[in-house]
């Protein structure tokens, strides 16, 4: 199975919350990992905040950013390539979606995803919409 994470649930295994368990059981089953390049800055974005609202400590911080960098040498990452960009205006123009969240859609089409895996509704929604199986976690 092709698993595409947007950040909103690829986040949930470095930051213990709802959902995480449910994250960690697709990416083991899973036998390829799909990624949007923004995955990565949103999650060390999330990290950020979450260690400026002291919500974590460094240490934390600092384990979670390893455990996602040797998550992601498995993944195929998906670039934001034309084909991407040009899905991605479909998506905005037929869905109530915000940029980067139909960037996060139209990166798993182009990959050609199995499993669409979200913490929004509206994204699990808009794949749904569009005949790519979704997962709300």
């Amino acid at each position: 199975m092709k698993a595409f994470f947007d950040s909103s649930a690829f986040a949930k295994r470095y930051i213990e919350e709802d959902g995480s368990a449910v994250a960690d059981e697709i990416c083991m089953v899973a036998d390829h990992l799909g990624l949007s390049v923004i995955c990565l800055p949103e999650i060390v974005s999330a990290l950020n905040r979450r260690l400026r609202e002291k919500t974590i400590t460094r240490e934390q911080y600092a384990q979670a950013k390893q455990r996602l960098s040797e998550d992601v040498r498995d993944a195929d990452i998906i670039d934001i390539t034309p084909e991407v960009i040009g899905q991605s205006i479909v998506l905005l123009e037929r869905l109530p979606l915000r940029a980067m969240d139909a960037l996060h859609l139209a990166s798993a089409r182009v990959w050609g995803a199995d499993l669409f895996v979200s913490a929004d509704k509206a994204q699990v929604r808009g794949a749904e919409r569009f005949q790519v199986k979704a997962k709300l976690i």
